[in-house]
């Protein structure tokens, strides 16, 4: 079977390249030159913002972009480990198979996946063991928002959100067929990895396609599973590996108007929990999109754009012999409508309604009752609106949303259905007081109602060995959130800084009183220990700074960075699972053909615990680095590349994983792989 994957992977890559090589051909024929000169880079644009601005000038919500190169040289095995490193932001680190973003200490249902400007719609938010069903491989670019972006996209929102851009539905026409497949081998866990995307046109219809597999076997680790005790496990982490599969299609109709597209999608995922019940997760969603926008509809609407969402996905939690313990299933639908409109007195800007209706739960696999969230239905109505102004040297932005979520228990369950009402709204404003600097400040106020696990959940989770108890009368979580930010967007030297101060009520966590409950464990003799959803007022407050030299540019690069974030429960000391103070520094050098660099993070100790941890995650050092060699072949160019992973082989714990005390992340690992682009 490997033999045939890599066969099939070699007949891809020399299709694609000979599909690119004729026409290049034909453009010589037509009297095209054989290497026409690159186009200039376009600069990196922030598509989930009401005016698609670049990065360096966010006002409501401080950007960054992972794109090119950069991307690739960061991807891992899942979307947390792809952006862990990223100024602000860490990784829940379940093992290989499940690793979400956490973004200034929020995470779970405070930071919003969404894919192409629409929610992922897993339930990756339900539990730490849960994979993010999106793939960062056959991505163009992944945008992160550090502040609350819930104007926009709300109350899953109000940490933050990532944003993964695939193009599945094409947006304008390509004269010839453009497109990139690489593949990748990793020697920590055996990993082998290939992705393909590919874009043409027909006509006045854009087509896409691309696809992504990965296999990883049981990862390394540089000592045992818990440190200091000989009787863990070592050499490699036990039911740590992964399997994945993922494909698009995409097609759409681009004309002086605008475009109306769809896309239809499948993943299917399998991975390992690496805890003692050796349990493992069978994943599959299905996801169908519609994308349209006009220009000029009618007077005083610049653009009209409508987005459609459907989403399918189904995952069984499976014991150790394979017998099916639970089953999640979400099936969610979304709309948006967005009008932008002329500009108004000075003012420009972006208004529109979003809708999403989903069907929840987590049934037994045996009896298909209720093992640990009932059936329940969820809805959400919204309007929203954010306007932009300029004011001499100050550019003003404000917003506001309102909208109303229901949740509606199966009537079996026994348990009342809640309605919420939520407001948010934001205003901020950047004084660019010198070219190319800015002094910016934004308030933003977000609400955010209790998912359907906190209020509902009653019964074991067999990936996590806990038995989770939900609380009914949960409120809904008001944030307050101020944000001083000064930065140097120009020249060869680049800075920022963010000064943030975040003060949540009614902040729900998950909280544990170290008993167990053995009532509904699937063994007789196993115990899973107690989690109780609570509430309590919350500050979360934080710094980062970030200072670039001719970053990405040919020649030396380099950047230094440092982000450091705390929060605390008013009274009760810590909030859980809170990142650790981190610093470090890149170096890199282009020239001609060649690029490489090397990075490395250091991150302190974590002994600020909330009352009910006991472990303090040990300071780190990880090392990185990268070398890549680029050469044309017939008008296509080709990548060589490896890559260095902890090459210190330290045992590296993150604060904000569940299972930091068990489940290191992996030991020393090369990477070496190619990737052509046409």
């Amino acid at each position: 079977m490997a033999l045939q994957r890599q066969l099939l992977a070699a007949a891809v890559v020399s299709a694609l390249s000979a599909w690119s090589v004729s026409a290049s051909a034909q453009a010589i024929s037509a009297g095209g030159d054989a290497a026409p000169a690159q186009p200039a880079l376009q600069p990196i644009v922030v598509t989930a913002t009401p005016f698609a601005s670049d990065e360096s000038v966010q006002v409501l919500a401080p950007a960054k972009v992972l794109a090119g190169d950069e991307l690739k040289n960061k991807l891992g095995n899942s979307l947390g480990d792809t952006l862990s490193s990223e100024l602000g932001v860490s990784a829940s680190a379940f093992g290989a198979g499940a690793s979400r973003p956490i973004i200034r200490g929020m995470e779970g249902p405070r930071v919003m996946i969404l894919q192409n400007g629409m929610g992922v719609s897993d339930v990756s938010t339900v539990s730490n063991d849960h994979a993010v069903a999106t793939e960062a491989a056959t991505a163009r670019q992944i945008e992160i928002l550090r502040g609350p972006a819930a104007l926009l996209y709300g109350s899953g929102a109000i940490g933050g959100l990532v944003n993964v851009v695939n193009d599945r539905i094409p947006t304008e026409l390509v004269g010839k067929p453009t497109g990139t497949v690489e593949g990748r081998y990793g020697t920590v866990d055996g990993e082998k990895n290939s992705s393909f995307s590919l874009d043409t046109s027909a006509g006045q219809i854009g087509l896409h396609v691309d696809g992504n597999y990965r296999d990883t076997d049981n990862y390394k680790i540089p000592g045992n599973a818990r440190q200091g005790d000989a009787s863990s496990a070592s050499g490699r982490l036990p039911n740590s590996f992964t399997h994945e599969t993922s494909g698009g299609v995409g097609a759409s109709y681009v004309a002086n108007w605008g475009y109306v597209g769809l896309s239809a999608a499948t993943m299917d995922d399998h991975y390992g929990i690496p805890t003692d019940e050796k349990s493992f997760i069978d994943l599959h969603q299905s996801r169908y999109d519609i994308d349209t926008l006009v220009n000029n509809p009618f007077a005083g609407i610049e653009k009209f754009r409508f987005k459609f969402g459907y989403t399918d996905y189904t995952h069984t939690e499976k014991e150790e012999d394979g017998t099916p313990a639970t089953v999640f299933r979400n099936r969610v639908l979304q709309t948006r409508w967005e009008l932008t409109h002329a500009p108004l007195a000075g003012w420009r800007g972006t208004f529109g309604v979003q809708t999403e209706q989903g069907n929840y739960s987590a049934l037994s696999a045996a009896t298909g009752a209720s093992e640990l969230t009932p059936p329940t239905r969820s809805s959400s109505f919204a309007g929203f609106l954010v306007e932009e102004r300029q004011f001499g040297q100050v550019l003003a932005s404000a917003g506001l949303r309102a909208e109303s979520v229901n949740r509606r228990p199966d009537s079996a369950s026994g348990l009342a259905g809640r309605d919420f009402s939520l407001l948010s709204w934001s205003a901020g404003a950047l004084w660019s007081f010198q070219p190319g600097y800015g002094l910016g400040l934004t308030y933003s106020l977000a609400q955010r109602a209790p998912t359907v696990e906190e209020l509902y959940s009653n019964g074991p989770h067999e990936s996590t060995a806990t038995f989770d108890i939900g609380d009914g009368q949960l409120k809904k979580e008001t944030s307050h959130n101020i944000e001083l930010t000064l930065q140097k967007t120009e020249g060869l030297f680049r800075w920022k800084g963010n000064l943030f101060r975040n003060k949540v009520n009614n902040f729900i966590y998950g909280r544990t009183n170290g008993q167990v409950d053995d009532s509904g464990a699937p063994d007789p003799t196993g115990e899973f220990t107690q989690r109780f959803w609570s509430q309590g007022n919350a500050t979360i407050r934080g710094a980062e700074a970030e200072l670039t030299y001719n970053w990405n540019g040919e020649g030396i690069s380099g950047r230094v960075f440092a982000d450091t974030s705390r929060g605390t429960l008013d009274d009760l000391g810590s909030l859980p699972l809170q990142p650790a103070t981190r610093y470090g520094a890149e170096l890199g050098y282009k020239t001609g053909p060649w690029a490489g660099g090397v990075k490395v993070l250091r991150a302190q100790k974590q002994d600020r615990l909330a009352s009910f941890e006991t472990y303090e995650t040990p300071a780190y050092t990880q090392l990185d680095a990268n070398l890549s060699y680029t050469q044309k072949l017939n008008g296509v160019k080709l990548t060589w590349f490896a890559l260095a992973r902890n090459l210190l082989n330290q045992d590296i714990r993150l604060s904000t994983s569940v299972l930091k005390e068990s489940v290191p992340l992996g030991g020393r690992n090369f990477i070496v792989g190619a990737r052509t682009s046409f």
